[in-house]
Parts: structure tokens; C-alpha cells; sequence
């Protein structure tokens, strides 16, 4: 049976953008009757029987709830604990809470945060209203805070200020300031489980890895866990001109490789604890990878899937997309600025509408063909925003995907799995444990191999490039369908009325 098209979450999820995009220009609100005009508008939807005028409520209910929450973080962005002593660029006193990772030069360190609390000077403690500002850390605060991690906790000294500059982007990820800070008085753990399990199977998982050189590690941290930041910048340049970042950018595939491993242990589970089991991996994963606009998509589609499965409503591939970026607005309307998050969403929309119409009409061993078609969709659907924002999208990384996918998946499965066994046996088998990363290594060689050769292709399509492709392919399936049709007329048989032969008027 033919599935339907998922025209209802695709308006639906217009009618948000055009809100969140609305909400923006017209600044930050506390939007109290924006909620409830959303509210109104939601219940009326639930009143009315006609599917169109339903459907049509529902979107501009969605709209006006676009408006709702891109308006109020705007306001959150404004109004907060922090205001006032980030325009005085007071110097603070602040027990903040790690969200990513710290990233560092050789004399600075930078991380996102949250302020748990905050003291000025001498006075009392105030609450910082789990604010996020950016720190960033000089002197001996900088190399103590990049050993850190996502999760736990500091207390920092030095003082606020408005995000100026470059640092202005961090706005699109809830910042309000900059914490300028020359001391860190001290650590703590996470205090969070999820942060705690998350953290320490991330450890487990690099721990086995060791025995690899500082480059090849750093590597294997981006393919596993979308940690470059000790990659070499021509190592992420090689890769970025060969057209095969997403590698080292958590996503679907990852997503999908995670449940591979643990698949034999949710198979011996009910229907409920697959689904449930399935949800824990996913959270757990996705703290592990500091939940990533990539890996936030990709999770958000797989819980939708797991839960729509339990269900018993299997939806298709493009109606979870878009039920999942709904999702994903909704709690955080900012990530349509995200160029990760769109081209993400991008290859994924690609995959969904072209990877079966492609593969159908490809020569060739099947598995080839598979490959090739995933390939050309997703980079056919991540060509909208690659084009416009980097100005070009290489030529080669249609073939340099088609040579390089097939190794990702395989260091990614025999990474984690050695990575775990290689940690745990380390200390008493090291031998053991630095064979294990021998297949490891070659993976990664292999791959940077590829990306080193296909960089240095210089052909890229441009935004002119793309215009002209567009256009050669519209003229084409247009030349194609009129021929079609020509040849369905001539070939249709002719039904003769023999001069003698009985009129039946049709029934």
C-alpha cells in the first residue's frame, strides 16, 4: 500500500519557521498572549472535524507558537540575572556548569556554560538563573579548565562583558555574555547521573584507544564521537575540501551503528523494553556526543521511530523529519541558524525523497548502487546550503563518499567495540589491547588517504554551476515526459466503429 505524503507535518513545520522567523523580527517579548492565542488556536483545532480547515488551524496555531518561543529566548537573551552586571563588566565571583567541552589554543581555553550562581565583589550570592555565557580563559585558569568536561562543574573568577566581535554567534546557542576569567578556584564533578554515565563511557570508549598516535586518536574521537578538537586543521581542512566533513560529525549513521551494538540485547527484550531500552541508548549517546545539532536530529527521528513502532504506526522516513525538526524548534527555535542542523536536515530530506529513485535507476551490483544513490541524494540535498554559505560544494565528493562510506561504517562499529574491551583489558594485556587498534588505525589511514587524494581536486560546483545544473535537469525531465507521453499516445490502440457494428452508449 502506498504510504501518503506527509503534506500535514510539512505545512506544519512551514508555519514554525515563518513564526520563529516572524518572532525574531519582532523582537523579544515575553509573549504571554502569543501562548495564548497558541493555546486558543490548539484547542479550536481538537473542535473542528473538517480535515482542511484542521489542518489549517494547526499550522497557523504553529505559527503563532513559532513567534511564542523564538520571541521569548529573545527576551531570556535580554532580561536575566546577568544584565546589569554585564554592562557594568562587573567582576564576579561564578559557580558555573560546563555544557560543552572546553576547545583551546596553546594560551587560551573557551567553553560554553551555565551560571548555577554569581557573587560581585564582596556581596551576597545571586542566582544566576542557569544563564549561559561564553568563558573564555586566560593565564592559569586556561590550562586547568581545559582539562574539564561537559557536565561538571567550576568556580571561575574574572569579569562580564557583552559578546563582541566573532563571539557574536554564540548568541544562537543562548549565550547573553562573555565571562573573562584569569582564575579558577576549583572543580567538581558532574553533578547530574546521565552526565556521570555519559562522561565515564565516553572515557571507556577513548581509553582503548591509547595505544594510537595523538592524531590518529583525535581522529578516531571525531568519527566516534564528534570530537575535533585535537584533529590537525589540515587533516579537517582535507576533509572539508574532499567534501567528507559529515564523517567526523556525528549523525544518522552513527545513530543508527549504536543501535547495531546493542541490537542483540534489545532483541531479547519485550516490545515495551526494546522501545525503552532503545530510548536509554539513545540519551545516553547523544549527552556522550554533548547533543550536537547532527545527533539531536538524528535521535529525536530514531525515539519518534522506537515510539511510533511500540505503537504499531511505522511512519515514513520523511514525516518522522519532519515531526522530529517540529520537535526540535519548538524547544529550541535558535537552530534555525544552525548551518550543522540544516545540512543535516538537508541530507536526511535528500535520502528520504531521492536515495530510492536513484538507486532504481542505476546500473549495476546492488550494493553499488545502494551506495551510489545514498550518496548522490544526500549530497544533492545538503547542496542548498552548502552552495549558498561556503560558495562552493566540491565536484568529487559524490565519488570520494562512494570510496569512503563503506570504511566509516566499519571503524565505527570496531571502534567503539575494541575501544570498551581495549580500556577495560589495557591494564592487564596491553599487547592485547594495542592489537585491537591495529584495524583501527588502518581505517583511519585509509580514510584520510581518500580525503588527501580527492582534496586536491580542484573542480567545485558554485552557486552559477548549481544555477546552470538546475536548469540542463529541468530541460531534461521535461524533454523526457513529453517524450513519454508522445509515445503513449502512438502507441495506444486505435478502437475502429465498423459501419454495421451497434452503438452501446458507455454505462
Amino acid at each position: 500500500m502506498r504510504a501518503h505524503a506527509p503534506i500535514g507535518p510539512a505545512l506544519v513545520l512551514a508555519g514554525l519557521v515563518a513564526g520563529i522567523l516572524g518572532g525574531e523580527a519582532a523582537g523579544a517579548s515575553d509573549a504571554r498572549s502569543a501562548l495564548v492565542l497558541t493555546g486558543a488556536a490548539f484547542a479550536a483545532a481538537g473542535l473542528v472535524t473538517r480535515r482542511g480547515a484542521r489542518l489549517l488551524i494547526a499550522v497557523l496555531a504553529f505559527a503563532v507558537l513559532g513567534t511564542a518561543v523564538s520571541e521569548r529566548a529573545l527576551h531570556g537573551l535580554e532580561v536575566s540575572p546577568l544584565t546589569t552586571p554585564i554592562a557594568r563588566r562587573a567582576g564576579v565571583t561564578a559557580r558555573v556548569t560546563l555544557v560543552d567541552d572546553p576547545d583551546s589554543t596553546r594560551f587560551s581555553t573557551w567553553v560554553l556554560v551555565r551560571v548555577d550562581s554569581f557573587a560581585i565583589a564582596h556581596h551576597r550570592v545571586r542566582d544566576g538563573g542557569r544563564r549561559r555565557v561564553l568563558v573564555r580563559a586566560s593565564g592559569d585558569a586556561a590550562p586547568r579548565l581545559r582539562l574539564l568536561a561537559a557536565g561538571e562543574r567550576a568556580v571561575l573568577r574574572g569579569w562580564l562583558e557583552t559578546l563582541s566581535g566573532f563571539d557574536r554567534r554564540w548568541r544562537w546557542r543562548h549565550a547573553v555574555g562573555t565571562l573573562r576569567a584569569y582564575d579558577l578556584l576549583g572543580a567538581r564533578p558532574a553533578r547530574s547521573p546521565l552526565d556521570r554515565v555519559a562522561n565515564a563511557t565516553r572515557a571507556a570508549v577513548l581509553r582503548g584507544s591509547e595505544t594510537l598516535a595523538p592524531g590518529d586518536r583525535a581522529l578516531l574521537a571525531g568519527f566516534l564521537l564528534g570530537d575535533t578538537r585535537g584533529v590537525p586543521p589540515a587533516v579537517v581542512e582535507s576533509f572539508r575540501r574532499a567534501g567528507l566533513t559529515h564523517l567526523v560529525a556525528v549523525s544518522g549513521e552513527n545513530v543508527a551503528f549504536v543501535l547495531a551494538l546493542f541490537a542483540p540485547i534489545l532483541r531479547r527484550l519485550s516490545l515495551l523494553g526494546r522501545c525503552a531500552g532503545g530510548i536509554t541508548v539513545l540519551v545516553v549517546f547523544g549527552t556522550m556526543t554533548r547533543w550536537e545539532p547532527s545527533v539531536a536530529r538524528a535521535i529525536s527521528m530514531s525515539v519518534i521511530a522506537l515510539v511510533a513502532g511500540y505503537l504499531g504506526r511505522p511512519a515514513s522516513g520523511v514525516r518522522l523529519l519532519a515531526l522530529a525538526v517540529i520537535a526540535l524548534l519548538v524547544v529550541d527555535p535558535f537552530l534555525v541558524h544552525s548551518v550543522g542542523f540544516q545540512l543535516s536536515c538537508g541530507a536526511s530530506l535528500g535520502i528520504a525523497l531521492l536515495a530510492r529513485p536513484i538507486t532504481a535507476r542505476l546500473p549495476g551490483p546492488r550494493w553499488v548502487r545502494e551506495v551510489l544513490g545514498v550518496t548522490t541524494a544526500a549530497q544533492l540535498g545538503v547542496a542548498p546550503v552548502l552552495i549558498p554559505v561556503f560558495g562552493s560544494m566540491p565536484l568529487v565528493a559524490l565519488p570520494a563518499n562512494l570510496v569512503a562510506v563503506p570504511l566509516a561504517a566499519p571503524l565505527t562499529v570496531w571502534g567503539l567495540g575494541s575501544g570498551v574491551v581495549g580500556g577495560a583489558i589495557r591494564p592487564a594485556a596491553p599487547q592485547v589491547s594495542a592489537l585491537l587498534t591495529v584495524p583501527t588505525a588502518a581505517l583511519l589511514h585509509a580514510l584520510v588517504a581518500i580525503a588527501d587524494v580527492a582534496s586536491r581536486v580542484p573542480v567545485a560546483i558554485d552557486g552559477r554551476a548549481a544555477c546552470g545544473l538546475v536548469a540542463l535537469s529541468s530541460l531534461a525531465v521535461a524533454l523526457a515526459w513529453t517524450t513519454r507521453q508522445r509515445r503513449t499516445r502512438r502507441d495506444k490502440p486505435e478502437h475502429k466503429v465498423r459501419p454495421d457494428a451497434t452503438y452501446v452508449p458507455p454505462r
